[in-house]
């Protein structure tokens, strides 16, 4: 979990924010600690969804399940996260932010703890799902929250946090099964204390729930929130800590900004509107989501391992290509924390757009001369190099552009009165792509997996062109700003 020692800098160039949402360090350090501490709903997104990647062959060997059964359990909790994302924008205006945060928390204890003792293979799907769904609510929850407490100057940044903690949740994730393995004897069906190494890999998620329970008990509610309930002074002291002399100004703009939510609770009903169904900003907030999904890059953390040890590299070593991987994200998302603030959201998706279809294209082109089928392949040495390089500069070119970049717009792009609820749908239909890209790949890589990366490559290009087209930039706007029912220019 990111946590900001010092002030952050205000931004620079002719977009920077006025005066006035240039905090003082006090208040700057207290809206990083905040937006850090609900971050930790990230890092179990990020630490929850990648585990199973190095259980993945171990889950194989000890219930005897092929491909087929195998993608249907990876992504079972990919369709508790699209049911978790639906009710997590209801549960968020109903019960407020944090209350959410904490049921999401208690959910992926209990789901850590059930998936490490599956007694058949649709018992750990379903714990899988229980776990699915504690996502699906942390992914909505954690942008939605940030983007509120945030100051407007800081947005973009504190806005990261969410994805440089899934990022680290995913490093993470990699350092522990790669631990655990080499004390189980360089296998993940060895045994540590009567228990197999793949069942303590998901068991351990555990351990940062009830950290994120603990520091979430501390954080204040979205002064939004509780604008919307009525609750003006509460509002206005949370503002006050945040951002000091400017809180009764923003307080006000607040309150005229959410109009019919302070009479009633924001729903579905609200996002309709317009020729085409619903409103443009949530269509956009769709696509958006849809597109980061469908480049493939979770086809990564979650099958990395079995794909390097179908080439013929050792499943100790395949561990550590995976972790590899996750450090590239890092430093991927460091970027884009230090850059979306100063040049903006849309040259960051699309710089990232071209070279994520670049780097994939050459990812097609190396396994076009891989000799063998299905699990079984032998790459030659010039296109192994080519693999795991372009590989790597995929999952970089996504972590600076649309993996940070589409997280901070689904939590500023939408009006106030509909934020929670439009980002709970955007939320639940990536979690949709998610699972049909995640559940489509083993049977496609047995068929092609050159065909498979020059589809991801495909929609890779789709999005430099639909970002080009249609996004508009949001760096240095309040929020209530974001009043209509398109991107402001």
């Amino acid at each position: 979990m990111p946590i900001t020692s010092g002030s952050l800098p205000a931004p620079s160039g002719p977009a920077a924010s006025p005066p006035s949402d240039r905090l003082a360090p006090a208040h700057a350090r207290r809206a990083a600690l905040i937006s850090s501490a609900a971050a930790m709903a990230g890092f179990l997104f990020g630490y929850d969804s990648a585990v199973i990647n190095g259980a993945v062959s171990a889950i194989q060997d000890h219930f005897a399940v092929g491909a087929a059964a195998t993608g249907l359990t990876v992504s079972a909790a990919l369709l508790g996260s699209a049911a978790g994302a639906l009710a997590g924008g209801a549960m968020a205006e109903r019960l407020g932010r944090i209350r959410v945060m904490h049921i999401a928390a208690v959910l992926f204890m209990i789901s850590a703890v059930g998936s490490m003792f599956p007694f058949a293979l649709w018992d750990l799907a379903c714990w899988r799902v229980v776990g699915g769904v504690a996502i699906g609510i942390a992914s909505v929850i954690a942008p939605a929250y940030i983007a509120e407490v945030a100051p407007p100057a800081y947005r973009g940044r504190l806005g990261s946090f969410q994805q440089l903690a899934i990022v680290i949740g995913i490093a993470c994730s990699q350092l522990v099964n790669y631990a655990l393995t080499q004390f189980a004897g360089g296998s993940t069906t060895g045994h540590l204390l009567g228990v197999q190494a793949w069942q303590w890999m998901l068991g351990a998620a555990a351990v940062p729930a009830v950290v994120y329970l603990a520091v979430t008990l501390r954080i204040p509610e979205s002064p939004r929130w509780l604008a919307s309930r009525g609750r003006t002074a509460e509002a206005a002291s949370i503002l006050e800590q945040l951002e000091g002399g400017a809180a009764q100004q923003r307080l006000a703009e607040i309150q005229a900004s959410l109009g019919l939510a302070t009479q009633r609770r924001p729903s579905l009903r609200d996002l309709f509107g317009g020729r085409y169904g619903l409103l443009p900003i949530v269509w956009l907030g769709i696509a958006l989501s849809v597109l980061q999904q469908f480049v493939g890059i979770n086809v990564i953390f979650y099958y990395s391992s079995v794909l390097w040890q179908s080439v013929g590299i050792n499943q100790t070593n395949s561990l550590l290509i995976s972790l590899s991987t996750s450090v590239i994200n890092i430093v991927g998302t460091l970027v884009a924390i230090a850059l979306v603030d100063r040049i903006g959201r849309k040259p960051l998706a699309v710089a990232g757009s071209v070279g994520m279809a670049l780097s994939l294209g050459a990812v097609a082109w190396a396994f076009s001369g891989a000799s063998g089928s299905g699990t079984h392949l032998t790459l030659p040495a010039l296109q192994g190099v080519v693999a795991l390089v372009a590989a790597h500069l995929f999952v970089l070119c996504f972590a600076f552009s649309w993996g940070v970049v589409v997280w901070v717009l689904l939590g500023e792009m939408f009006p106030n009165r509909i934020r929670a609820t439009a980002l709970s749908l955007a939320a639940t239909v990536q979690w949709i792509a998610n699972w049909a890209i995640t559940v489509s790949f083993p049977s496609m890589a047995q068929w092609s997996l050159t065909f498979s990366y020059v589809m991801y490559a495909a929609f890779a290009a789709v999005s430099a062109v639909f970002a080009v087209k249609f996004l508009r930039e949001t760096k240095g706007r309040t929020l209530e700003d974001m009043g209509g029912d398109s991107l402001p220019a």
